[in-house]
């Protein structure tokens, strides 16, 4: 038996004036793949007249559609879960006998290559990122070694930080800086891999942390994001280039996609205007009386 967690996870939008807005896409529901049950899920947008409609994206993600019918200074959007959370080991899986070593080369008939296509598209480089991969020892060795190798240097290099302002920088950038957010090393460990020829791509979701785990004193929630990694046999596996820990039962996936811009949480489109926007995560342990509240953040924009 797990631990039942309730997430509340409340977006909210100030505009100096009423706007109007653009068609919004909420990834927002537990991504089908997530390993961790989901016994009930809703969510609410403000304001009231809008129409919103589900769908599955190319990932399977599910995806909704908001059209809003008025002007409006403000916008609320408010997802509610609840998740168990088991012991998950993230190493219990089998690969393919040919894909057990790195490197290693092309599926059997070729039709894995095809559909991974999305998933190995190189960004452009530049030299910091060409001097890291030449440092990466290309000698043969077990893949899964490999991998946890990479995803613990990164953890090691690259200084986590808070980082509000929108967007994700390249890997690049975030080599030059040796610090980023959880999305900008994310993005960098997906390039990374794709270079040593795996199929990767970028996850948006929640880490949940029980307390007593990893020396967290009570229940929390945040925003997360991390890499998952294709391996034959096994399917997608998860990396997470913040802990450099394999992803396992606190990390619950919203979306996956093969570039961040399609696993964002929300985007959307408006008029220009001056706007302020604030978020908060908020987790409760059910069947029990202690709770915490995960990170909340507010900025501006112009």
């Amino acid at each position: 038996m797990g631990i039942r967690f309730a997430l509340r996870h409340r977006t909210w939008y100030r505009y100096a004036r009423p706007v109007a807005l653009g068609p919004h896409v909420l990834r927002l529901h537990p991504a089908p793949h997530a390993p961790m049950p989901v016994s009930s899920f809703a969510l609410s947008v403000g304001p009231a007249r809008h129409g919103l409609r589900w769908h599955r994206d190319p990932q399977a993600n599910r995806v909704a559609r908001v059209v809003f019918e008025e002007r409006t200074d403000r916008l609320d959007i408010e997802a509610s879960l609840v998740v168990e959370l088991s012991p998950l080991d993230p190493f219990d899986f089998l690969l393919e006998p040919w894909a057990e070593a790195f490197p290693f080369g092309a599926s059997p008939d070729g039709e894995l290559e095809r559909e991974l296509a999305p998933c190995r598209e190189l960004d452009a480089g530049g030299a910091r990122l060409d001097a890291f991969m030449a440092s990466i020892d290309r000698r043969r060795a077990p893949t899964t070694d490999v991998l946890v190798a990479l995803n613990r240097r990164l953890a090691g290099e690259i200084r986590y930080i808070e980082r509000l302002e929108p967007g994700i920088r390249s890997p690049e950038e975030t080599l030059a800086r040796g610090e980023g957010s959880c999305r900008d090393t994310s993005w960098l460990l997906v390039q990374a891999l794709r270079r040593l020829g795996f199929a990767a791509r970028f996850v948006s979701g929640y880490l949940v942390q029980p307390a007593g785990s990893a020396g967290v004193a009570k229940d929390g929630a945040a925003l997360h994001a991390w890499c998952e990694a294709y391996l034959p046999g096994a399917g997608w596996i998860g990396l997470d280039p913040t802990s450099g820990l394999l992803a396992a039962e606190g990390h619950v996936p919203l979306a996956a996609a093969p570039s961040p811009r399609r696993a964002a949480p929300v985007s959307g489109t408006l008029e220009p205007a001056d706007s302020r926007f604030g978020f908060e995560v908020e987790v409760l342990r059910l069947g029990a009386d202690d709770a915490g509240a995960g990170r909340g953040s507010e900025a501006a924009s112009g």
